[in-house]
């Protein structure tokens, strides 16, 4: 076989669907804007600190569990180190003065909120058994495929996260704490579905991991895996145009040169993969439903390097909110931001005592820097420095509220806007998580793998769900247009089984 498929983007979905692809005999190569590849899987060093800027941690890596079986599959478990988070309390959960920890196991987890909620034991057991099931049954994240990529049970997809809670309890506080780490998906109430919040729970109930020393060892291992294989990635190749003559033929790059192929798949935004194209094969209806799709929301980030031996390592993650209701952090004032935060360390080395790096992120409304929209990294002007430097001193003073040991231990910041995702991600307005899923509208807010063009695919947090397993499941489902789901999960089952 030597059919050509052009990879548009080197993200986690890019990077997989190159790496299945190369290895079932096709052609790949891969187009990255940027100098680095990898997409959420870039880190960046300073002063000998390297840094995190998407990927910070990831779920259900023990024996036999969903992402180990995949990493097998990609030849990732040879080029990874990792650090389990502590078993009993992964999670931290700072509301209404009180702290609430998230364990793996069931009985584990059910006994640590009880204590908290003696009268709610119940519930809270109820609340694990169904985010189970949802997991369950859905057949990508169960290894029971058996021909429908859809949830197998649509109350899971039509019902929202906050109303299934307010079902599983009348404890307001519980409900809160239950729906804490929706950070990781910038839930919305009333329109992030079940399934959304169910998967991403059920993916740290299992286990809880940082990747040692970074998570571009994981865009590093498939490009080196993709490029043994006879595939080539093209960092500093930005795609101005997708070429079409009654289906796709090929793409301008921004210096002019063309690449020609005979299948191409788009890891960018789906709106950014719209401004790619210039045929009538898109229809306008198209256009516009996905233009007017609603982002999550962005954030802001400070990464902060620690003095040498003064800060000992967090082996959990901190979720901190100022508000009763986690739900309604994205709208604010001036006054009352940031009104949540997400706390963590990075983990440099294997049994670590001291932490050389932390992050915190808070949740930011695009509009708040759209004033410098247009300009270019480095080049924003003593105004953005000077609102950089206000946000990261006032985030940082409500971290030492949580976290005294930072107090007088920092030795030096550095910041990210949504300026800087949308830069480096391309993603509308610097969205964390791209396209708002809205379970009131399941089918316009999901976006399908196949496009009108029949030679041209999408890959990415947009297609099945973002994060580290959202993707690759994503990419197994783009794949698959290729050579069918089935055929690559029973690889990815037979190469589990026979080590």
């Amino acid at each position: 076989m030597d059919k050509h498929v052009v990879i548009i983007g080197s993200g986690l979905g890019g990077l997989t669907c190159g790496y299945i692809l190369a290895k079932n005999g096709y052609r790949v190569s891969i187009l990255e804007k940027n100098p680095q590849i990898g997409g959420c899987l870039q880190t960046f060093v300073r002063h000998g600190v390297k840094y995190e800027t998407g990927m910070h941690y990831i779920g259900s890596m023990d024996e036999g569990q969903i992402l180990h079986r995949f990493f097998h599959y990609l030849s990732l478990l040879k080029d990874m180190k990792l650090h389990s988070l502590d078993t009993k309390a992964y999670d931290w959960v700072s509301i209404a003065g009180e702290r609430f920890a998230f364990a793996g196991e069931k009985e584990d987890y059910v006994h640590a909120l009880a204590q908290h909620f003696p009268g709610e034991k119940d519930n809270i057991r109820r609340y694990y058994e169904v985010v189970k099931d949802v997991a369950n049954n859905s057949p990508l994240y169960s290894f029971r495929y058996t021909g429908a990529l859809t949830m197998l049970n649509p109350m899971y997809v039509k019902q929202s996260a906050s109303r299934f809670l307010q079902e599983i309890t009348s404890n307001a506080l519980l409900r809160q704490v239950l729906a804490a780490n929706l950070p990781l998906y910038a839930g919305v109430a009333g329109k992030t579905p079940l399934y959304i919040h169910a998967l991403i729970r059920h993916f740290y109930h299992q286990s809880a991991y940082r990747i040692v020393g970074g998570s571009d060892a994981i865009a590093g291992s498939l490009a080196s895996s993709i490029r043994a294989m006879g595939g080539a990635i093209y960092p500093r190749a930005e795609v101005t145009d997708i070429l079409c003559n009654g289906k796709a033929t090929g793409v301008r790059l921004k210096n002019g040169e063309e690449l020609h192929g005979d299948y191409f798949i788009s890891n960018i935004h789906p709106q950014r993969t719209l401004e790619l194209l210039h045929t009538p094969l898109i229809r306008k209806s198209y256009r516009e439903r996905i233009l007017g799709l609603g982002n999550t929301v962005s954030s802001f980030t400070v990464y902060i390097q620690f003095r040498k031996d003064r800060v000992p390592y967090f082996n959990s993650n901190l979720y901190h909110y100022n508000t009763p209701e986690v739900w309604n952090c994205a709208h604010y004032t001036e006054g009352e931001w940031p009104k949540n935060f997400m706390y963590m360390h990075l983990c440099s080395s294997l049994g670590q005592r001291f932490a050389d790096a932390g992050i915190v992120f808070a949740y930011m409304d695009f509009k708040d820097v759209a004033h410098w929209r247009g300009t270019s990294v480095g080049r924003r002007g003593r105004d953005y420095e000077s609102f950089k430097r206000q946000k990261a001193e006032r985030l940082l003073e409500e971290l030492v509220k949580q976290m005294p040991d930072v107090h007088n231990n920092i030795e030096r910041y550095y910041t990210s806007t949504p300026l800087t995702y949308l830069d480096y991600t391309g993603t509308e307005e610097g969205s964390m998580y791209g396209i708002q899923r809205d379970c009131t509208e399941p089918m316009q807010t999901v976006i399908s793998q196949r496009t009108k063009i029949t030679n041209l695919f999408q890959v990415g947090q947009n297609i099945n769900s973002h994060g580290i397993l959202g993707v690759m499941i994503g990419a197994i489902i783009t794949s698959g247009e290729f050579l069918g789901v089935h055929t690559i999960m029973e690889q990815i089952n037979n190469i589990y089984r026979n080590g």
